[in-house]
Order: C-alpha cells, then structure tokens, then sequence
C-alpha cells in the first residue's frame, strides 16, 4: 500500500463481541499506512473480541464513546461479528456517532455484520454495498442495492463481506480514507 494517511485520525467504534481479526487487521494497514487509530466504545476501559464463536483478546479503549467528539475524527472504522453491531445498533449515541460521519461527509467502512448499524442510523438507502450474506434481506428493506463482492466503495462508504476479505478491504479502506472521499448522496435519513 503505497497511499499515505498522513496521521489522520480514524475511529474504530466497537463493542463487546466483534470479530477480532477485523478489527486488528484493519487497523494494522491504517497504522502502517500512517493513520492514528482510536477504539470507541461505550464500553469502560477495554472490548473484548472474538474468534467467530470464541472469546478473543480484549483491548484498552482509547476513548469512551460517552466523551468521543466525531469532529476530531477523518474517517470511521465499523468491525463486524454479530454481537458488536447488535449491541451499537440499540446504542443511541453509537448511532448518532455514526451518522455524524455521514452527515460530515466523511468516509465510512464496515465489514461483516456491521452494516446492521449503518441501517439503524439510516444512512443506507439508495448506496450499493455488501455484507455478511445473512443481511442482504436486512439492507434491501432498507433501501440498499445489496451486492455480493469482496469489497464495494460507495461514495466514500467502503463495504465487505467476511474476514477473507479483509485484503481487499484493506487497500480500498486506505484508499478512501487517504482520499477523504467526500460524500455526496443526499441524508434524508440522517435525523
């Protein structure tokens, strides 16, 4: 990965239950592409990950998402597994931290199951965008144009499919976030 992310600052939002592996991949290419990552959660001080249906490592979390300020943030990270974007999905202030970036036209990327979250903060409808198989029904009843393919980038909103995808999703989230994508699909759904 050639691109430079020249220190900017990305959130990774995250709860008890995300898939590790794409969590700590991602954020190894963004660090070495230059970035400085933070993990986000309305969890106290560490998240604990997960290795499909067993318990992971937990991480310190750099900043509680009661305190987090989406505006000192370039871009946002969602890792997937299913209890994570469960529990961020019922989350009020997740939610609303998420549609910060959109609302800020800033670029967004979430792979796995972590589209669930995207569609609770409405900002789904009328993009083209992948996931875990199991919510293609989920983001189509909310308007999306659901595709199955290793990555998709939507006008600044990077999507994949599974932790094998994690190489493409990699290149393509240190494309768009050194890019800054900025988004120009209208936010009717933003509240």
């Amino acid at each position: 990965m050639t691109q430079s992310l020249n220190q900017k600052k990305i959130a990774i939002l995250v709860a008890d239950g995300f898939e590790q592996v794409e969590m700590t991949e991602p954020r190894q290419a963004l660090d070495h592409a230059g970035a400085q990552t933070f993990i986000i959660s309305p969890n106290g001080d560490t998240v604990q990950g997960w290795n499909h249906f067993d318990k992971g490592d937990t991480f310190p979390v750099d900043v509680p998402l009661s305190s987090a300020n989406p505006a000192e943030y370039d871009a946002l990270l969602l890792p997937g597994g299913v209890a994570n974007p469960d529990q961020l999905r019922v989350n009020e202030k997740a939610v609303q931290f998420v549609q910060s970036f959109f609302a800020a036209g800033k670029p967004v990327a979430a792979i796995c199951h972590a589209p669930w979250t995207l569609i609770e903060a409405d900002v789904v409808n009328e993009r083209q965008l992948t996931s875990w198989s199991s919510l293609r029904k989920d983001l189509q009843n909310a308007g999306a144009r659901w595709v199955d393919r290793e990555v998709v980038v939507d006008d600044g909103l990077v999507t994949s499919r599974k932790p094998q995808d994690i190489p493409a999703f990699n290149r393509a989230i240190v494309e768009a976030f050194a890019a800054g994508h900025p988004q120009e699909k209208p936010l009717s759904g933003v509240r």
